[in-house]
């Protein structure tokens, strides 16, 4: 090639976010930490309810607000796994889909056992 040649252009790289190491949910992970801490503080004041021997029905109460907490947390990630991990799997096709829908659904099954 001389140098008045024009180069060919770079082939695009088919690689993505997850081949990286980055998931579905990094855009909102200080987001979600944020939702954890307030978990986190949900569940120490559970332990402290009972530790001042509180009343089972406002202890209870408190089980189910966090429980729901943990279930809305847990369904968001399960929408940013689909829209990014099992998306990215669906571009790239084979087996891979395949294996990415399974364990969602894996995943979901585990959900609404609880």
């Amino acid at each position: 090639m001389t140098t008045t040649e024009a180069a060919d252009p770079p082939v695009e790289n088919p690689a993505t976010d997850h081949d990286h190491g980055v998931h579905g949910y990094h855009k909102q992970k200080d987001e979600h930490l944020k939702r954890l801490r307030r978990i986190e503080g949900q569940i120490r004041g559970l332990q402290r309810m009972v530790d001042e021997d509180v009343y089972c029905i406002d202890i209870l109460t408190q089980v189910s607000a966090s429980t729901k907490a943990l279930q809305s947390f847990a369904l968001q990630l399960l929408e940013e796994h689909l829209r990014h991990c099992v998306a990215d799997a669906a571009v790239k096709g084979g087996d891979e889909i395949d294996a990415k829908v399974e364990e969602a659904t894996k995943a979901i099954a585990r959900m609404m056992r609880t």
